[in-house]
């Protein structure tokens, strides 16, 4: 088992751009519209998160490369009645991609959206049956 040799490939530009959902109780979107959460503002939190996340992949994924990052950009957004959208962008100049970058920037900034709206989605058993990470895609893939 050994990461992949990488060392004689050129470096270049590269950007990774994926997007995933949360699906969410109509309830909770209102508490989040309207600043009410307990923990403070969970689409600003995601943001935060999928940066750090993106600058650690290469810790959490045991052959992941460490590349320099130059560029995260995390967007969230609501969807209709009950959903978000993250999108994470990332960008660097280097000998491989950034796609595993901008894959754990958008699911920890989706669990990250899960961690601080949970209380308000617990049904009677303290279950979460509304919640749903959902469609995590890379949208798109640049390089050079």
């Amino acid at each position: 088992m050994s990461m992949v040799d990488i060392s004689k490939k050129p470096q270049i530009y590269r950007e990774a751009v994926v997007k995933g959902f949360i699906k969410l109780k109509p309830e909770t979107i209102k508490v989040i519209t309207e600043g009410k959460a307990e923990k403070g503002n969970p689409l600003e939190v995601a943001k935060i998160a999928g940066i750090i996340a993106a600058k650690n992949t290469s810790n959490l994924i045991p052959l992941c490369h460490p590349i320099p990052l130059t560029h995260i950009k995390i967007d969230t957004k609501i969807v209709g009645d009950n959903i978000i959208e993250v999108v994470a962008n990332v960008k660097t100049e280097a000998k491989t991609g950034v796609e595993m970058e901008a894959l754990t920037a958008a699911t920890i900034a989706l669990l990250t959206i899960f961690d601080m709206v949970k209380q308000y989605e617990k049904d009677e058993k303290g279950e979460y049956p509304f919640m749903e990470i959902s469609s995590i895609k890379v949208l798109s893939k640049i390089k050079g």
